[in-house]
Order: C-alpha cells, then sequence, then structure tokens
C-alpha cells in the first residue's frame, strides 16, 4: 500500500485503535532543540510534558558550555536532555572524555552518538564506530545511547552501507549489555520510511526505532532545511504530488504520522516505536502541536523514549 504524507483521510481500519496509537506516537514524542532555544524559553515546563525527551545539538560553531548549560536547564525544569556527541568535533581522546565525564557528573544519562555534520575531522574519531572502538563510553554508566539513520540516503554512503554500520553498532551494543535506540533524520514522505524500515530485515534485532519529522512550519522554511541536511530529493518529491499546492502554504507532519500509524497496524511486529520533531517552525509551534494531538498532556513521559505503540 502506497500513502501519501499529506492524507488526512479517516484510517482504512480499526479507527479507535488507530487513534489510540496516533495520539500514543505523538504524546511520547521527542523534540530538538538547539542551547539557544532552550535557555531562551522561560517557559518551558508548559510547553512540553515533564519527562519530555529533548534532544540538543552540539552546533559546528558553537562550545561544548553550550551544550551543558542547556542539558543542565533541562534537568533542572523536569525534561531528559539526550545531547549530541559529536565524533568528528572531538580534537583529541582526552577531549572526548572530558564532554563524556562533564555530561555525567550533572546527570545526563543518555546521549545521541552522531558523526557530525562536518566534513573536516578534528581528531581520532572519523565516525561513531570509532568511538564506540575506543571504549570511552565503557568508562562510564550512561543508561542508553542512540545513533542516527538516514532513511533518505546520505552523501557519503550508499544504503548498504549504512545498513551494516547499523548492525556492526547493534552488536556493539549486544556484547556491552548497552541499551541501544535508532533516530533518523528528518524526512516527508511515509513511504521512503516504510521502505527503509522493510530493508532493514533482521539486522536490528529488537532495536527501537524513531522516525524523524519536521514539526508545523512554512514550507518554504522547510525546503531550506531539507536542502542543508540532505535530504532534498524527498522534499521535491513531496511537492510534486497531488494536492500540493496547499503545501506551499504550510507543512504539518498530520498527514505522516497517519500513515506511518496504519503501517504499524498493518506490521505490528515493526520495530517503529515513536517520532521525534525537528521544530523548524520555532519551539512553541510544535509544542502546541504535540498538546493538540495526544489526546492528552498528563505527565506520563520520563522513560527510555518508551511505550511501544504496539
Amino acid at each position: 500500500m502506497l500513502f501519501r504524507s499529506s492524507d488526512k483521510q479517516p484510517f482504512s481500519a480499526h479507527d479507535a485503535e488507530a487513534t489510540a496509537r496516533m495520539q500514543a506516537l505523538v504524546r511520547w514524542a521527542s523534540i530538538e532543540a538547539t542551547p539557544r532555544q532552550i535557555l531562551a524559553q522561560e517557559h518551558l515546563p508548559n510547553l512540553l510534558p515533564r519527562g519530555t525527551c529533548v534532544y540538543v545539538p552540539f552546533l559546528p560553531k558553537g562550545q561544548f558550555s553550550d551544550t551543558l548549560r542547556a542539558c543542565r536547564h533541562l534537568l533542572n525544569v523536569g525534561m531528559q536532555p539526550i545531547p549530541h556527541v559529536p565524533a568528528r568535533m572531538a580534537e583529541s581522546r582526552g577531549q572526548l572524555r572530558d564532554w563524556l565525564s562533564q555530561l555525567d557528573e550533572i546527570g545526563v544519562d543518555r546521549l545521541l552518538l552522531i558523526a557530525g555534520d562536518s566534513d573536516a575531522i578534528a581528531g581520532p574519531f572519523p565516525d561513531t564506530l570509532a568511538v564506540l572502538e575506543s571504549g570511552l563510553l565503557a568508562q562510564f554508566q550512561f543508561h542508553g545511547i542512540g545513533v542516527a539513520a538516514h532513511p533518505d540516503g546520505h552523501p557519503m554512503a550508499d544504503r548498504a552501507t549504512l545498513i551494516q554500520a547499523l548492525g556492526i553498532k547493534r552488536e556493539y551494543a549486544r556484547t556491552t549489555s548497552t541499551r541501544l535506540w535508532v533516530v533518523t533524520q528528518f524526512t516527508f514522505d511515509a513511504n521512503v520510511v516504510i521502505d527503509w524500515l522493510q530493508s532493514l530485515g533482521s539486522i536490528l534485532e529488537e532495536v527501537p526505532v524513531y522516525i524523524g519529522m519536521a514539526g508545523p512550519t512554512r514550507v518554504k522554511t522547510l525546503i531550506a532545511y531539507a536542502a542543508q541536511c540532505g535530504v532534498g530529493a524527498s522534499a521535491r518529491l513531496m511537492l510534486r504530488r497531488p494536492g500540493s499546492a496547499k503545501l506551499l502554504r504550510a507543512w504539518s507532519p498530520d498527514g505522516m504520522v497517519r500513515a506511518l500509524v496504519q503501517y504499524c497496524l498493518d506490521n505490528p511486529d515493526t520495530l517503529l516505536r515513536g517520532i521525534h520533531l525537528f521544530p523548524f517552525g520555532g519551539l512553541r509551534q510544535s509544542a502546541q502541536w504535540i498538546q493538540e494531538h495526544s489526546g492528552s498532556i498528563e505527565d506520563q513521559r520520563g522513560q527510555f523514549h518508551e511505550p511501544s505503540v504496539q
């Protein structure tokens, strides 16, 4: 079955179950926010439910101290920070150890390990596999480690290579008893996501997967981010679809979430466990979308990116 991410038609079957699952997906959504967004928002607890997982990027021109301050603030207001740890930005083994130590000291217990956006490699870690092989993570008691995936592909590697890398990371987690999850780059096309999920086969075993998507925003803003992040093809495909004229005004993740829920209904063994929002239209706008579509804003968060929506 092909899904149109812009569709807002009723679910094909099991409406009550589908609605409940959609609300669960949204209620447990994680969100990305820059240190500046986090520190500038005076009323964050009024926007996001307590325990929300907030990913904190380490921006190429930023300082690690910015990430640390943002994580400390999130902890103070009852959120769950998940800082990005970019392998290529660490200038030495000692610097990476210091980053991990400082995160551990303030109470951060999970992180997202990424290669980083920079083409330049500042030190001994060209990719996430090099960090895993270094043994540094084993020196700390992080509750879990997330790794990134790219349903739309990656300019530096083909799909087979990317899936093989996920398998290696899964094996690392198994042999070290590390709790692992996968979060994807944002995409606009449910069919791309579904094709990618099916291509994984059993490579991830039972590792949960969280699908990245843009929060509500103007399409002009969305296309600009898409070009920067390597998902421009997905964006162009979205604009060629019937009814795309509406998208020229605004983008909402509603249709894509509905398509993924239908996929979960049809494939109860899927590894898909949740969604991750990129708030390109602003943190407040994405937070309001979560509240409006979750069916509840009760304090039900704070766990390990779970429960399952199955």
